[in-house]
């Protein structure tokens, strides 16, 4: 039986990972979680898995748990981030899920790094902005990092699991393209938010689908895997393929290509990386039907290149480079969906915030957080010049 801690239960990829601990009764067990502000869906899980640990940062989460599970011993209902940090510690945790969205899933994944466990991490942002840091941490502390990236977690699959990469020539890492594909920059500036919203093939957060739409996505799942797979950004090519049903095409240097394939099911790569170093798990999944089955690829538009150059560029910069990148996308996006500026004005808050900001080739994650609050002050700044 692993026991496992989820770091972020209540969004989207909580619930696929909740999904295979259901389907896995017998060899799954959810030990705790944390969530931030979802109240309700936290209670809801709390009662179906008969939790023991559950965190919050959010002071009115923790004072409702603790009216609600006032009788309840078994419940450790935690606030303070040593009591996090001793849970993850604690023996009898095996794994960790790092499923919190964006820059603020850093500072719990810089945890989970320390504690020799085995991390399932979906938070491609903390390996974007601190793969320097955090890396060299797990390695060590001895705690292994699986990705479960659908497109990252391919790769994985594809290197056998042991991410050697010595004789491997070419790794494609695939995009849907989102719901714009086939428009240009320039005819995104009427899009709607339930447009950009409306993904063609996954359910995810709002964060990661907008990032899906603008092309982002792909911009830091190359980052993350440089990082993660330790291979020079030239080694990566990445293709739009609309249909998701390759995620990653690795091809090795006798010329066969291996790859990964599945329906669009976030439940599919979490339960492979559950399952790492034993038999696969089980799972009620969507068969692909090969008998009607069409797959095409194509380039990523020319218009949207620009970003791919930054983050090749970031890939062979490094330091605070990725920091700047994210930060100013998260602030880009938040304004889309708070209104404030158009769809296509989330290039130019990026590409104009990312110019603004020197990158610094040393980091540590105290100047990993200035430069983070830093670039965000410059692209709301940006925000406030184009709405």
């Amino acid at each position: 039986m692993k026991n496992i801690i989820v770091l972020g239960a209540t969004g989207s990829i909580g619930d696929s990972v909740l999904s295979v601990i259901k389907q896995n009764k017998n060899k799954l067990n959810l030990l705790g979680i944390t969530f931030s502000s979802n109240i309700a869906k936290a209670k809801n899980i709390i009662n179906e898995f008969k939790l023991k640990n559950v965190y919050s940062d959010s002071d009115e989460s923790h004072k409702s748990l603790k009216h609600t599970y006032e009788n309840n011993q078994e419940l450790n209902i935690l606030r303070e981030k040593s009591e996090l940090e001793e849970l993850l510690n604690k023996d009898d945790v095996d794994i960790i899920v790092s499923a919190i969205s964006g820059f603020s899933g850093l500072e719990s994944t810089l945890m989970a790094a320390k504690t020799g466990k085995t991390i399932l991490l979906a938070n491609k942002e903390s390996i974007v902005v601190a793969g320097e840091v955090v890396l060299p941490l797990a390695k060590e502390h001895s705690t292994e990092i699986i990705p479960i990236d659908s497109e990252h977690n391919a790769i994985f699959q594809c290197l056998n699991s042991n991410k050697n990469t010595d004789d491997v020539s070419k790794i494609i890492i695939t995009a849907s393209g989102g719901p714009f594909l086939n428009k240009k920059i320039s005819q995104l500036s009427k899009v709607t938010k339930k447009e950009a919203l409306n993904h063609p093939n996954w359910e995810m957060g709002a964060k990661i689908t907008i990032d899906s739409a603008s092309l982002v996505n792909k911009c830091l799942e190359l980052i993350e895997a440089k990082y993660l797979f330790n291979l020079n950004e030239k080694f990566f090519d990445l293709v739009v393929h609309p249909q998701s049903i390759i995620h990653s095409i690795v091809t090795y240097t006798d010329g066969s290509s291996i790859c990964q394939m599945s329906n669009p099911d976030m439940r599919v790569p979490i339960a492979h990386a559950l399952s790492v170093h034993n038999k696969r798990l089980s799972l009620n999944f969507s068969e692909i039907d090969f008998s009607s089955l069409k797959l095409t690829f194509q380039d990523i538009p020319e218009d949207r290149s620009g970003l791919v150059n930054i983050a090749r560029n970031i890939c062979n910069l490094g330091g605070s480079s990725g920091t700047i990148f994210n930060a100013a996308n998260e602030i880009a996006v938040q304004s889309f969906l708070e209104e404030q500026i158009t769809f296509d004005k989330i290039y130019e808050v990026i590409y104009r915030t990312f110019d603004a900001i020197p990158v610094s080739k040393n980091v540590d994650i105290d100047t990993i957080y200035e430069t983070d609050n830093e670039t965000r002050i410059e692209a709301k700044k940006v925000v406030k010049s184009i709405s």
